[in-house]
């Protein structure tokens, strides 16, 4: 069976008003060749067409392969692949492109890249985190982080957009940021631990916005509901970023559209990518 290729009507792309030179897009688990349980979801049955972006998932590797290959044909760029550790590290994405070029290097262990140079795509893979996109209004610079809670707590979104700042020669006010598909406010179900963290870190004036991020889940005691968006709109407020996009997707309950590593478990992943035209 031959499968069509992939074009922007299977992605998502953020409504924001940028520079024409920043391009961006996140993919769905729509318009590759993997097979179940990494395929697409279409009349409530995983068919072939899944296009699962992640080498440690169990896939095909030949098939996970391809689905790259589509997505940086669509794109017509390079991409920083990272090994994502759930930390707050932040690289050049050229420097991560140069490595893979040396044969034998390392992967980076990463989880946001930044780069000014057209042609060079800075990538994070989710399933459930949220992809945090980063640019200046002028199109000089972008990056993509990867902000899973834990990321999200030590800073990883402030990191990026700091870097992405300073290689654009830009005021952090003028950054714009996009919140990519994510676990949403009603799925992502965490402990008191998780809240602590956030409520300690919180600074004077962030406090009460904090608290209201987590709703108590009455069924079950001393467990909230947490909502990622709301705790990365504080982070990006505290830098004076209010151009802020997106976070009105939930990967867990959009099954037709995402993989989800908490609804699933064996599942694929997608990408949020950023880079600027040549």
């Amino acid at each position: 069976m031959t499968l069509p290729n992939l074009t922007f009507a299977d992605c998502l792309q953020p409504g924001w008003c940028v520079s024409p030179h920043v391009r961006a897009l996140v993919t769905t688990r729509n318009g590759g060749v993997s097979e179940p349980p990494y395929g697409r979801w279409t009349a409530g049955a995983d068919q072939a067409g899944g296009l699962n972006l992640g080498l440690h998932t169990g896939d095909d590797p030949v098939a996970v392969a391809a689905n790259r290959a589509r997505l940086l044909s669509l794109a017509g760029t390079r991409a920083a692949w990272l090994v994502q550790v759930h930390g707050n590290e932040v690289v050049l994405a050229d420097d991560v492109i140069a490595a893979a070029d040396s044969g034998g290097a390392p992967a980076v262990r990463a989880d946001a890249s930044v780069t000014a140079t057209p042609g060079v795509a800075c990538l994070v893979m989710v399933a459930d985190c949220m992809p945090v996109l980063l640019c200046d209004e002028a199109g000089r610079a972008v990056g993509a982080a990867h902000a899973g809670w834990r990321g999200l707590a030590a800073g990883i979104v402030e990191k990026t957009a700091q870097r992405v700042a300073e290689l654009a020669g830009a005021k952090l006010e003028n950054l714009c940021a996009y919140l990519g598909p994510a676990i949403g406010p009603g799925a992502f179900e965490v402990g008191a631990d998780v809240r602590d963290v956030f409520m300690t870190e919180a600074r004077v004036g962030e406090r009460d916005l904090v608290a209201r991020a987590f709703v108590d889940h009455g069924s079950t005691p001393g467990k909230y509901l947490a909502d990622l968006y709301a705790l990365a709109c504080v982070r990006l407020a505290r830098l004076g970023i209010a151009q802020i996009s997106g976070g009105d997707a939930c990967t867990v309950t959009d099954r037709e559209r995402f993989y989800s590593y908490r609804r699933d478990r064996v599942t694929g992943r997608m990408a949020a990518m950023i880079w600027l035209a040549d």
